[in-house]
């Protein structure tokens, strides 16, 4: 397990330096979330999901959404670093004629399964995935990421009745709870605490943990695949902008991309230069 964790952490830093390194060459992005999800991010791409860059189709293949899709960056990241694109492309996020825009787009690259981009909306594709593998009869496992602030979506919530509804054991979701969206703290803007006991009252398998411990992620995990009979909701309590000091838990650093100089001071924080 140290070996396992240990090696998790090193991709992990190699994908918080590509989100700074890729946002600073395109002079806009979002940062905060992108960093807060990688821990999340990397179990799932490097650990758990059964996928593989040589057959990013292969119809048994498990599903993943972010559906906080301005978070873009750590997916991209994950995609490059498991071989779906080269590393090197990574430079072009923003770029007229890129294949990596503000937002994914599943049409322009592989190993993306829904584009995603307006809040609440990544869920109900994810809920819709969960369904037709069960009308399939398929043993695939859909994972999806949702920001706190994204709760405030409606959407997301008619599509939690339709999960529990439909006893969708095989759909797990992580909610990035880092407290803070673009306009502040999200308990002040539209309060969603207590998140675990309203996915509860709904029908889900709830567990909360640390979303930078991969011991707490690994188990929650195992927890929601020994689930049956209802999906699962993993609350995630999480730092915006995780392993750069200067952005961590401030909502300004929700959508601006750091400078040069502070590229550098955040690469040297994170890990050293590339």
């Amino acid at each position: 397990m140290s070996n396992k964790i240990s090696e998790l952490q090193s991709i992990a830093k190699e994908i918080r330096k590509d989100i700074v390194t890729m946002l600073t060459e395109s002079a806009s992005g979002h940062p905060g979330g992108s960093l807060s999800a990688t821990d999340i991010v990397t179990t799932l791409f490097f650990n758990e999901m059964n996928i593989s860059p040589e057959n990013p189709n292969n119809p048994d293949r498990d599903r993943f959404v972010l559906s906080k899709g301005h978070a873009a960056p750590v997916l991209y990241s994950a995609l490059a670093r498991k071989g779906y694109l080269p590393v090197e492309e990574l430079k072009t996020l923003r770029k007229i004629g890129s294949r990596l825009q503000g937002h994914p787009n599943m049409n322009d690259l592989p190993g993306i399964d829904m584009s995603t981009g307006s809040l609440g909306q990544g869920i109900s594709a994810a809920v819709g995935m969960a369904i037709a593998g069960k009308l399939d009869n398929k043993n695939y496992r859909v994972f999806a990421l949702l920001g706190d602030g994204e709760l405030e979506e409606g959407q997301v919530w008619e599509a939690a009745m339709s999960a529990a509804h439909y006893r969708l054991d095989n759909l797990t979701i992580f909610i990035d709870y880092n407290g803070l969206q673009i306009d502040g703290d999200v308990h002040q803007v539209m309060n969603p605490a207590p998140i675990d006991k309203k996915y509860e009252a709904f029908g889900w398998k709830t567990i909360i943990i640390d979303g930078h411990n991969y011991e707490e992620i690994l188990a929650a995990i195992e927890t929601a695949k020994k689930t049956k009979g209802a999906p699962t909701a993993i609350i995630c309590k999480t730092v915006k902008g995780k392993g750069v000091s200067f952005m961590e838990n401030e909502a300004a650093w929700h959508g601006t991309a750091p400078s040069v100089e502070q590229c550098e001071k955040a690469l040297k924080e994170i890990g050293g230069e590339k």
